[in-house]
């Protein structure tokens, strides 16, 4: 089992340690909802360093990214990122990404730590052709999640950048905790704002204890990954595993957005294309139950005639709605806005209703 840089502090925290994605990670400390509403309504902290980081490099940098990539990141100026997923040869999804132009050659790739061997090695596939420089970095980088209304106003005292001035999908170089040189970026995962840190394995804890200290007025916590798991879904980001994975298409899964036919040649853009225009048979939708009950992963979603019609692919009770929420493909006749199905909950089968994202709306 592998560890971050920060697993023994987690468990001196009295962490709640899982294995996850091949590491010792931090499920929760004091437990999911106090967690959940510290960063929905606060500032909490995330180790998040089991996520995988690849650097692309040089002249062909950019070429490699075009064409293993389903969205445009030739349209990156240095300073931003793009959210992105590789596709794969059978119109499935090896894993999402996200791309940060680091420098006019430089690239930046943070992958799902589940995916980092299969993801380095169906992206070094296709640079054989091309020839840009890779180098895989995850074992050396650590990476923070400091996320919720308050997280800019807390930690604002560690840096010398306006963190209030990084927008959405942009990133900065600079310091923070006394560290020079870290990327500050604005790509959370939670809904609630914030940013994240991204340093070496030798500087973490210093970053770490500096971020407790300055966010203590602030009543800032460290958070584990089920309340990371709980905001995600309220707003219905996808999971790799779950909800995407190498058998569902980016147009299942309302990724569209993040494919553009507009660009040259990227991989399977022709089978894509062709299923985007013939249009898909199935959709991921997203659905709120109206009695007692908790959906999970791979409960059975039925029709008003008990009739299997697709599987849960994340679910939970909502902290923040204080009803059962989740996802989960279905055919398109279900698909729309308000229509009604039914999820088996052990013998129950609880009517639920398909809603629009996000479930969770900050006030």
């Amino acid at each position: 089992m592998k560890t971050t840089a920060l697993s023994q502090t987690h468990i001196d925290l009295g962490a709640k340690m899982v294995p996850f994605a091949g590491y010792s990670m931090p499920v929760s400390y004091e437990g999911v909802n106090a967690e959940h509403e510290t960063v929905r309504k606060g500032v909490g902290v995330f180790d998040v360093s089991h996520m995988g980081e690849f650097l692309i490099e040089g002249p062909k940098a950019l070429a490699l990214i075009q064409k293993v990539t389903s969205n445009d990141a030739g349209k990156l100026v240095v300073g931003q990122a793009q959210y992105s997923c590789l596709p794969n040869e059978t119109g499935g999804i090896v894993d999402d990404l996200i791309v940060y132009r680091v420098k006019d050659e430089v690239y930046l790739l943070v992958v799902n730590a589940s995916n980092i061997e299969k993801d380095w090695n169906h992206i070094s596939k296709y640079n054989k052709q091309i020839g840009a420089d890779m180098r895989d970095i995850s074992e050396q980088y650590s990476l923070l999640a400091i996320q919720g209304p308050k997280a800019v106003e807390a930690m604002q005292s560690l840096s010398s950048i306006d963190l209030s001035g990084i927008k959405f999908y942009n990133f900065v170089v600079g310091d923070f905790a006394g560290i020079e040189h870290v990327i500050i970026s604005a790509t959370g995962y939670t809904g609630s704002g914030g940013f994240e840190i991204y340093c070496k394995n030798e500087e973490v804890k210093q970053v770490w204890d500096k971020v407790l200290e300055a966010g203590a007025p602030y009543e800032i916590k460290p958070v584990g990954l089920a309340a990371r798991d709980t905001l995600r879904l309220e707003m219905g980001y996808c999971l790799y595993g779950n909800d995407i994975t190498d058998e569902t298409s980016p147009l299942e899964a309302g990724l569209g957005w993040i494919t553009k036919f507009t660009k040259e040649d990227f991989v399977n853009k022709k089978g894509l294309a062709k299923q985007k225009e013939q249009g898909v048979q199935r959709k991921l939708i997203a659905f709120e139950i109206s009695e007692r009950g908790i959906p999970r992963q791979g409960y059975s979603i039925l029709d008003s005639n008990d009739k299997e019609i697709g599987t849960v692919t994340s679910g939970t009770m909502s902290p923040s709605l204080g009803k059962g929420i989740g996802l989960g493909y279905v055919p398109n006749i279900f698909t729309e806005i308000g229509s009604k199905i039914y999820i088996q909950i052990r013998k129950n089968t609880i009517p639920a209703t398909v809603v629009k994202l996000p479930f969770y709306k900050a006030k």
